[in-house]
């Protein structure tokens, strides 16, 4: 029997069946629907971009505008695609000898991964998986900030962090964020954790966010700071030409990788 809906009715089922199970696999809608694993992470990303949705590693899951905090192991099942090019491009930027902070998050995260030093790295971060990451290479001094752990993000937060950070320079920060809005700038779910990033910033010569492109035009509950505060945003091509230049008349260089 030849399957005769049109993508708009199997977008109708898709969200239908979001609202009720909150999660979706890949798998399940393609034997539901009747149509290959192809076509449906076709309409998964077609969703994701009118912002009904965000793909997760293997499905869906609900998208709210407002960002709450959610576990580290679920944010490392979304995006992977797009964080490993992101991270590919940010490592490029590292230069030999380097001194630069990286902040919590797991596409700055996916950075540590990527990372092939130079010369000798100094990094000073405040993650742990980014520790972790890093611990293999011998040319790589790491500085782990100290202070209370965060668990779901696996960093720590703090005055101890905040105070270390006060006598430190480095010559770039790269900085994970939750939320990303032309006007009311970059936000995290934490309060702390936003507190320790301005400290970081202003560690930091310049400010390099991290950030795929379903950050875009999502809000959090901490505020970072304002657009103009970063000096460069490296993304996916998923972004709208439209959003880029809004960043881009404010003053922000946007460096946008190709997904494969």
């Amino acid at each position: 029997m030849i399957n005769t809906r049109s993508s708009m009715q199997r977008y109708e089922i898709i969200l239908d069946k979001l609202q009720r199970e909150k999660h979706v696999e890949v798998l399940s809608l393609s034997q539901d629907l009747e149509v290959s694993a192809v076509t449906i992470r076709k309409d998964l990303k077609a969703l994701e971009n009118k912002g009904m949705l965000f793909r997760t590693h293997g499905g869906a899951s609900l998208k709210k505008l407002y960002i709450n905090d959610r576990p580290l192991t679920e944010k490392e099942k979304i995006h992977i695609e797009e964080k490993t090019e992101i991270a590919k491009a940010a490592s490029n930027l590292i230069v030999e000898n380097d001194s630069i902070i990286i902040a919590s998050g797991t596409t700055v995260q996916a950075l540590a991964s990527a990372i092939v030093p130079l010369g000798r790295l100094t990094v000073i971060t405040s993650s742990i998986k980014v520790v972790q990451e890093l611990m293999r290479f011998d040319n790589v001094d790491i500085l782990q900030l100290g202070g209370y752990i965060r668990n779901s993000s696996l960093s720590v937060i703090g005055n101890y962090a905040t105070k270390i950070l006060e006598n430190i320079s480095c010559s770039k920060l790269f900085l994970g964020v939750d939320g990303i809005d032309v006007e009311h700038g970059f936000t995290t779910t934490s309060l702390e954790e936003a507190h320790l990033n301005k400290s970081m910033m202003a560690a930091a010569q310049k400010t390099i966010v991290l950030a795929d492109s379903s950050k875009f035009g999502q809000k959090s509950f901490a505020k970072i700071c304002e657009v103009y505060d970063v000096d460069e945003i490296i993304t996916d091509s998923d972004l709208s030409d439209f959003i880029v230049k809004q960043f881009e008349e404010r003053g922000v260089d946007i460096t946008v990788v190709d997904v494969k």
